[in-house]
């Protein structure tokens, strides 16, 4: 007689599904955030298709995704695969790097402004590209380098300045916006003592735009998602624990220090790759982790759910930042920043109607 092993097994629990393996190993999964998530990824890729099909040479949907597919006519083979789909990929990637750093910062600091954008890793790979452009006149792969550099610099020297026996959330987030301001200031100085071609160039790049990004934009930005995502989201049960307080993690098993060091540093890096590829793209990395979580309605903030919601914002600012403006087009971090100002003003009503300011 024989047995058949089956290759797992579930368990329902209060808001979701707990799989177990033969192994011992064990994979809580919630329903609801499962639901979203999937919901914000088909939202994604359906603004995308539209997104694809938009520009002085309108493509129905239909037509993107039998292009797609392999089935186009040449001429709207070269026009999305040569043209518009890196410009789409980028975006996507973008607004997802910058929904998972900004989900992993607010988890880190316990503070909803704990974003990169706010909290000065924004402006330091912004200066590193600055610095790149204006004094070493350097071309694109150089102020992609730069953005990098800069952007890793100024998270290690805001982890090493909110450093007191730990970094705490408050610290963290007291220091980026300190550094933030000056690095703002740097920025300011380089563009006045810019010339006037350098400083145009500047001021598209810090912008935040889309443009004339190919396929040699896209390759590195998903080499680098590839690697830094799954490594947030391995230490996203860590993080979880974390938030009942250090000690009471410490106790359940967490290397609270090392979780927050790898989060912070892979966090940074996915920021500072996202700014290479766009630029500083407002906003996205604030909101997306906080809308997210109100869509899912869990108790903390997920890392999934942020960056398919922080693709989709992004892949929306563009196609608003393509349609809105008649025949003009506007840099997709424009309208970031036009969304992200109406959440900040809907967010404080909201929180003042509660009581809470």
């Amino acid at each position: 007689m024989s047995r058949v092993d089956t290759p797992a097994r579930t368990r329902t629990v209060a808001r979701g599904t707990v799989l177990r393996t033969r192994g011992g190993l064990s994979l809580r999964v919630d329903r609801r955030a499962f639901l979203v998530s999937c919901l914000l990824l088909l939202v994604a890729l359906a603004v995308s298709v539209v997104l694809i099909g938009t520009g002085d040479y309108a493509i129905a949907p239909l037509d993107v995704v039998r292009t797609l597919a392999g089935h186009g006519d040449a001429g709207q083979e070269f026009i999305i695969h040569d043209l518009r789909l890196p410009r789409v990929l980028v975006a996507l990637l973008v607004g997802a790097a910058l929904g998972m750093a900004g989900a992993a910062f607010q988890t880190v600091s316990r503070n909803p402004l704990g974003s990169p954008d706010v909290i000065g890793f924004g402006q330091g790979s912004a200066a590193g590209a600055l610095i790149v452009i204006v004094v070493l006149k350097g071309g694109a792969y150089e102020v992609a380098a730069g953005a990098v550099a800069g952007g890793l610099l100024t998270g290690v020297a805001v982890y090493l300045l909110a450093w007191k026996r730990g970094v705490h959330g408050y610290r963290l987030v007291l220091v980026g916006i300190g550094a933030s301001a000056v690095l703002a200031a740097v920025n300011s100085y380089l563009l006045v003592k810019a010339d006037f071609v350098d400083a145009a160039r500047a001021v598209v790049w810090i912008a935040g735009s889309l443009d004339g990004r190919d396929w040699n934009q896209v390759w590195p930005l998903l080499g680098a998602c590839a690697v830094l995502m799954p490594l947030l989201l391995s230490q996203s049960r860590a993080l979880r624990i974390s938030e009942m307080g250090d000690d009471a993690a410490a106790a359940l098993g967490v290397r609270v220090e090392r979780t927050r060091l790898i989060v912070v540093l892979g966090a940074v890096l996915l920021t500072a790759s996202a700014t290479a590829a766009a630029g500083p793209i407002a906003f996205v990395a604030l909101t997306a982790p906080q809308l997210a979580r109100r869509l899912t309605r869990a108790p903390g903030v997920s890392m999934l759910s942020s960056a398919f919601l922080g693709a989709a914002l992004l892949v929306a600012a563009d196609l608003a930042a393509q349609r809105a403006f008649g025949s003009g087009q506007v840099p997709v971090g424009v309208a970031t920043g036009v969304l992200g100002g109406g959440y900040l003003l809907w967010l404080l009503i909201a929180e003042r109607r509660a009581g809470r300011v």
